[in-house]
């Protein structure tokens, strides 16, 4: 992102601010000497890779300067400069730390993650997976990081493998089990999904994550798992969402049929939920036709509503039929209390 300031601003900008975004392009007003122009713009990069205005990168800067083999610090500087927006400059220092600690996971897993946020997913992949390779000592983390990187390139037998070699190393995490299992449903393997799920809702019973993918896991599969999935579904979200997440599933399974009663369902609990809608034209997209919303149920009227909660105050079953109600009949049956 490019911030323009005029010359007699960028002073001020730099005192003030402590979250500069890349690289700050100077207007020179008429007149101005290119040398000032240059030794203007000069300071400001400067002022930017030394932290200027910021205090936390002014003492991690000063950390480094007094060892430079910090680890920890020179992760921290990176980390830092990633919060603030500087990517490449964060993916320089963790260059520099896998440098000077070649054998540290967190350092390899750093710049993996510096690399995914620059959508740089492959070469994040090739250096997690040229690591692992090389060092029999790499730690369950880097062996999940692997799986979700190839994961994310849908590389889905790599990912599997990787995410095994994580599970094998540390089988006590629960969210490496949700990781495999999310593989392995991508696959539709949606029984040994299922397995992976559950196993990670003994770790983590409260699982938002693992309880909804078991949800997904189990749609489709038989009239039992589907009962099974909605209870899940709901237990973890409200009606609406539980419905289109279920369509959400057939979707991915093909079964559009199945998708558009549960999509009519849930717009028929919230008549504007979002991805409900969104799901709704994406199944008229799949289906080469336009996208119509599900008829709405008739509802009671506001008198109707009254009437009903009357009748049931009273102990009566059923409201009387709309005629008799509008005659106001006398001799209508009325229970007493």
């Amino acid at each position: 992102m490019l911030r323009v300031l005029s010359a007699g601003l960028c002073v001020a900008a730099l005192l003030s601010s402590c979250a500069h975004k890349q690289m700050i392009v100077v207007n020179t007003p008429q007149g101005t000497p290119s040398a000032l122009h240059a030794n203007i713009n000069k300071q400001i990069i400067n002022a930017v890779e030394a932290g200027d205005g910021d205090y936390t990168l002014r003492m991690l800067r000063a950390e480094l300067d007094r060892d430079a083999k910090n680890l920890t610090a020179r992760l921290a500087l990176a980390d830092r400069y990633q919060k603030l927006g500087f990517t490449e400059v964060a993916i320089e220092h963790c260059r520099l730390a896998c440098e000077r600690a070649p054998d540290s996971d967190e350092a390899h897993i750093a710049l993996a993650k510096a690399l995914r946020e620059a959508s740089r997913t492959p070469e994040a992949a090739d250096i997690i997976a040229n690591y692992s390779a090389s060092r029999a000592s790499a730690g369950p983390a880097v062996w999940a990081w692997l799986g979700m990187l190839r994961d994310d390139l849908e590389d889905w037998k790599g990912g599997e493998t990787a995410h095994r070699k994580a599970l094998a190393l540390d089988p006590a995490r629960d969210e490496f089990h949700n990781n495999l299992g999310y593989c392995l449903l991508r696959q539709g393997k949606n029984d040994e999904a299922a397995a992976e799920f559950r196993a990670a809702l003994r770790l983590h019973p409260h699982s938002v994550i693992a309880e909804n993918n078991l949800a997904l896991a189990l749609v489709g599969n038989s009239d039992n798992s589907s009962k099974e999935a909605e209870a899940r579904m709901q237990s973890v979200a409200d009606p609406a969402t539980a419905h289109n997440n279920m369509a959400v599933a057939f979707i991915e399974a093909g079964k559009y049929a199945e998708a558009e009663k549960e999509i009519a369902v849930a717009l028929g609990y919230n008549r504007t939920h979002p991805a409900a809608l969104n799901n709704l034209r994406l199944l008229g997209d799949l289906q080469d036709r336009p996208a119509q919303l599900p008829a709405r149920a008739p509802s009671e009227s506001r008198w109707e509503k009254v009437a009903s909660a009357w009748y049931r105050f009273w102990g009566v079953s059923s409201v009387p039929p709309a005629d008799e109600k509008k005659t106001n009949n006398p001799g209508s049956p009325v229970a007493s209390r």
